[in-house]
């Protein structure tokens, strides 16, 4: 529709928001432990490429427009043999618009905001230098919240180590939001050593013989690349 107007502003405005709040900062900052450190034949992995396949698809046909050279340079560079420019914006299909998911997503995106203040308070009073190296225990008072914290790999959407979430009002002394009420976060280390693949760590680091430094995860990739080698 901006395309329409010749409303360009509100073209980059739109495309560079997404770009950066939901991919680089969420998703993006999420998936790339998986991308990264899982096994070739990982199903998340495989899917968070599909997923960053579509992105990438979708996010160079919309900006090449007002960014021609730079769109057809990304475009060749991911080996298609046509230009952008001779392609239709994408057809997003109905079905991927879920609205309960999304719903769902907002409440575990609230949570997760109260979590990283209180690991950048960490961080600042140099208690910790990465996320990875805490153990957040979050309590929620809302079973809501909780129900949804609990629906996803919490310490992966929170790029931490280890995570415990409970029912209950936030304890004294913990770290909370006032836009986020009935949250409340204390920040422990994570107990372990740290993998030297993906930096997690971890109490099952070493657990392979064969790869003493690496997490049980890291250890069977490391394994099925070498074994395809």
């Amino acid at each position: 529709d901006a395309y329409r107007r010749y409303d360009y502003g509100h073209v980059a405005h739109t495309l560079m928001t997404f770009a950066n709040v939901e991919l680089s900062a969420f998703y993006f900052d999420i998936r790339k432990d998986a991308l990264y450190c899982d096994a070739p034949s990982s199903a998340r992995r495989r899917a968070a490429l599909a997923t960053v396949r579509e992105i990438f698809g979708a996010l160079t046909r919309w900006i090449a427009p007002i960014l021609p050279f730079t769109a057809e340079e990304t475009w060749t560079s991911a080996g298609y043999d046509t230009s952008v420019h001779l392609e239709l914006f994408p057809e997003i299909p109905a079905a991927w618009r879920d609205d309960d998911l999304a719903a769902a997503w907002d409440k575990v995106k609230r949570v997760r905001r109260v979590v990283l203040g209180a690991l950048e308070v960490e961080r600042r009073e140099k208690r910790i230098g990465s996320s990875l190296e805490a153990h957040p225990v979050v309590t929620i008072e809302d079973p809501a919240l909780l129900a949804a914290a609990n629906a996803t790999d919490f310490a992966d959407v929170t790029i931490t180590s280890a995570i415990t979430l409970k029912e209950g009002a936030p304890e004294e002394g913990a770290f909370t939001l006032p836009e986020v009420p009935g949250v409340g976060v204390t920040i422990g280390r994570a107990e372990g050593r740290r993998c030297a693949r993906s930096w997690k760590v971890l109490p099952e680091v070493g657990a392979d013989p064969r790869y003493p430094d690496l997490s049980p995860r890291d250890a069977a990739a490391r394994a099925e690349i070498d074994g395809a080698a």
